[in-house]
């Protein structure tokens, strides 16, 4: 556990597994934290090194003034693959993750080993959508999209039979700097790489669940059309897929790492 400087923003990062192993790099959705990967965590140290780090203004990392950008989060992954010596690494990222881990395999695709791209979009929402939450977010803070933020990320059947991981993610939203959420809220407002995804080499997963009204299957869809030789799998269930069918996601994942 440890934390990198990127841009003057304190980054935090923590590593699971053998150090000589390929590495994988998990980055968070917009609201979570690295503790959004714990589903994941055992399934994947056993035969990757697992790095998992707080996006830019989420958990303990720092949250800088002011609105971030795309090249900016993407630049904070870079510094924390540099900072624990990995060249190369097999990348996964869930929305803002997802969509952070495309810009990394636009412009540094020499980094890149492969890319999941989990319940994302080469472009996320409309830049209206994201305009009215900053707003929001400045005037009521983080609780006032707590009790929505449930049914965005989970399926009704989903709550009713986990509610303690329904919290357990909901308290990483409300306890987050508003500050920071608005930031990445800008990034997600300006980015759109619709027109850039072509461009993508790696091998590349696609992770789309059939409920999601934040990044519903027609993102998935256009993903899988616009990046050369991907791959898609469409799940079951809401937004926050490697939480809600992480059985089937860690299937889909181990088997595309190991193919």
């Amino acid at each position: 556990m440890s934390h990198v400087t990127s841009g003057g923003c304190p980054i935090y990062y923590r590593t699971d597994g053998d150090p000589r192993a390929p590495a994988l790099l998990f980055s968070n959705s917009l609201g979570t934290t690295h503790e959004l990967w714990e589903p994941q965590l055992a399934a994947f140290s056993k035969s990757f090194r697992v790095i998992r780090y707080d996006t830019r203004g989420h958990g303990r990392s720092g949250a800088p003034d002011g609105e971030y950008t795309i090249g900016q989060l993407g630049g904070d992954a870079i510094a924390v693959l540099d900072a624990v010596g990995v060249s190369r690494a097999h990348i996964c990222g869930l929305s803002l993750g997802g969509l952070t881990a495309m810009w990394l395999g636009v412009h540094v695709a020499e980094r890149i080993e492969s890319l999941t791209l989990a319940s994302t979009g080469a472009k996320i929402a409309t830049s209206a959508y994201w305009r009215e939450r900053i707003e929001q977010i400045k005037r009521e803070g983080l609780a006032s999209i707590a009790e929505g933020a449930k049914g965005r990320w989970f399926s009704d059947a989903f709550r009713s039979a986990h509610p303690d991981v329904v919290e357990r993610h909901v308290r990483m939203l409300v306890a987050g700097p508003a500050g920071g959420y608005i930031g990445c809220c800008a990034a997600l407002r300006d980015t759109d790489l619709r027109d850039e995804i072509g461009a993508i080499v790696a091998p590349t997963l696609v992770v789309g669940a059939a409920d999601d009204p934040v990044t519903p299957p027609a993102n998935a869809e256009l993903m899988k059309a616009r990046i050369p030789n991907a791959e898609l799998a469409i799940l079951e269930g809401s937004h926050i897929a490697n939480a809600e069918q992480a059985d089937r996601f860690n299937e889909h994942l181990l088997r595309f790492l190991n193919g």
